[in-house]
């Protein structure tokens, strides 16, 4: 036989061929059964591992299996790269680079021996993913959780929603859009790399040992905060030893930038606020970024924003805060803080009536009328059907806090609790933004006095400002319905957002970081919980 298989081969070589084409013959008929116990292997160790999560199992399934990470093509190996790039550099976002385990994750794919081990691998990369894809968009941590009153609706999105579209995706790009897209978060990112530079620095140096320092002192409490001032930036270098008027400046531009009244003085909340550490201050930036990934929304174009620490209600138009005024909100105890959420403002009233909230009535208004029935007498006594009681028809003491059955109204006017205008959102927490005849209270430092909705300094400039939208002569408007002495509810023709949000670190249009205090504790809950959960300040500790 001179051919096999059509191939003419000479005498002394037929033998060895011969074998070697049979060799590959039966490799061929045998392959393929090797390949398909392969697949079969893989599939069932994906479906095992994945079973532990409903939606990993999910898409496996409707993807028949077919693997996202551990082929050894182009796409794939593009894919790994992009997740260990990501998971690797999760801490310069704030978060627990720990609970991803990338070194982990290396080791695992590096041990793929088997098509089990390679199935065990691939959910395991799915599964880092999945947590990576949301804590980067969403948040590590659940707001609820934390404090009772961050209400806040978190966009989680759909989690087999982020495998389809990451498939489809150009890897690396995919990343990078996940993160919040806001300016904000992006300054803070910056402002966090700062901080970490100056902790491995060793901070800004000793703090000032003093209760206060005031201007024309002179001394070592004055070397002190000139130091300070200069670690600080607020400061140029100089040698000198008595507080002057550039030094009093400096405190001036310090005590803005920490919302403090700007009175070149080193009183005692200005120097608390200045001896505060660099690891404090990187704290309330990281806890920012976390707050930043739970409001991971569309904003509006134009939208109200009330920071709660800061004291100051804003409005953004395009992101530029076309008008600010001071606030006051509630205060830091019992049931009285001011919650954390986003709503849609539909109307303002001008002259409004206060109806007071059974809180208020049963435990404030209900105790003092029955020392003195006549106790709060400005505000009318009404039953169930809005009557006005007689209160000397009213036995006080024979009520308490769960049967009391009356409640209590206050008419319109320059006395009501709500001022002349209160700006309405409807929401289940009874929160909006008013007026006020206490207008004392807006030159404190810490304005944390209301029993939960938001007091304006300029509620008048601010209706004018929101009035313009829908009116030629706002100003004329508002006065002339003022005028009526009677409630009127003017609606806005475009419902604006309204968020109100808590930030202890926030940054200005020029880039800067201003910082604010933790009035009601709620970032120091969250640092807590974040620390928990891995996130860390890094080896250098200051």
């Amino acid at each position: 036989m001179q051919r096999i298989l059509g191939i003419r081969i000479g005498r002394s070589r037929r033998i060895p061929i011969f074998l070697g084409l049979m060799a590959t013959l039966i490799a061929l008929l045998v392959a393929p059964h090797q390949v398909v116990a392969q697949v079969t292997a893989f599939k069932q160790a994906v479906a095992e591992a994945a079973s532990r999560d409903q939606d990993i199992a999910a898409y496996y399934r409707t993807s028949d299996y077919a693997p996202i990470w551990t082929e050894a093509n182009e796409t794939q190996r593009g894919r790994r790269a992009a997740l260990m790039a990501a998971i690797t550099t999760a801490h310069l976002h704030g978060l627990p680079t720990a609970r991803y385990d990338p070194e982990g994750l290396m080791e695992k794919l590096k041990n793929v021996r088997s098509p089990r081990d390679r199935g065990l691998a691939e959910v395991e990369m799915t599964r880092v993913f999945l947590q990576y894809a949301r804590d980067i968009q969403s948040g590590v941590l659940i707001p609820s959780r934390i404090d009772k009153l961050i209400v806040r609706d978190v966009p989680y999105r759909d989690r087999q929603g982020y495998l389809k579209d990451f498939v489809t995706s150009d890897p690396m790009l995919f990343f990078r859009n996940l993160r919040p897209r806001t300016l904000e978060y992006n300054a803070l990112m910056r402002e966090k790399l700062r901080m970490e530079q100056l902790l491995a620095q060793g901070g800004w140096g000793p703090v000032v040992p003093a209760t206060s320092v005031k201007p024309g002192e002179q001394g070592k409490n004055v070397i002190a905060l000139r130091n300070r001032l200069i670690s600080m930036g607020y400061l140029n270098r100089s040698n000198a030893s008595s507080y002057d008027a550039t030094m009093q400046q400096a405190v001036r531009e310090f005590q803005r930038d920490h919302g403090l009244n700007e009175d070149g003085v080193a009183g005692s909340t200005t120097l608390a606020e200045m001896n505060k550490s660099v690891e404090t201050r990187l704290k309330s930036v990281i806890v920012a970024m976390e707050r930043e990934r739970w409001m991971n929304i569309e904003r509006g174009p134009r939208h109200i924003l009330v920071n709660i620490p800061a004291f100051k209600v804003e409005i953004v138009d395009n992101g530029e805060v076309t008008f600010e005024t001071r606030s006051v909100v509630g205060a830091a105890e019992d049931d009285r803080p001011t919650p954390e959420f986003s709503d849609m403002m539909e109307y303002i009233v001008i002259n409004p009536t206060w109806t007071v909230p059974r809180s208020i009535v049963t435990k404030e208004y209900l105790p003092s009328m029955q020392r003195n029935a006549n106790a709060a007498g400005h505000i009318d006594l009404i039953d169930g059907g809005g009557r006005v009681i007689n209160r000397s028809s009213v036995n006080f003491s024979k009520y308490n806090a769960r049967n009391f059955p009356f409640g209590m109204r206050q008419k319109p006017g320059n006395d009501n609790a709500l001022g002349l205008v209160k700006f309405i959102f409807p929401n289940k927490y009874n929160i909006y933004l008013h007026d006020t005849p206490s207008k004392n209270l807006f030159s404190r430092d810490v304005r944390a006095f209301s029993h939960g909705c938001v007091r304006l300094a300029d509620p008048f400039d601010f209706a004018y400002k929101l009035l313009a939208a829908q009116t030629d002569d706002p100003v004329g408007f508002f006065k002339a319905k003022l005028a009526t002495k009677r409630e009127t509810f003017v609606h806005l023709e475009v419902e604006l957002p309204v968020h109100l949000i808590y930030r202890t670190a926030f940054t200005t249009p020029r880039g800067h970081t201003q910082y604010r205090a933790d009035i009601y504790g709620r970032d120091a809950r969250i640092w807590d919980a974040l620390s928990k959960a891995g996130v860390a300040l890094g080896d250098v500790q200051g």
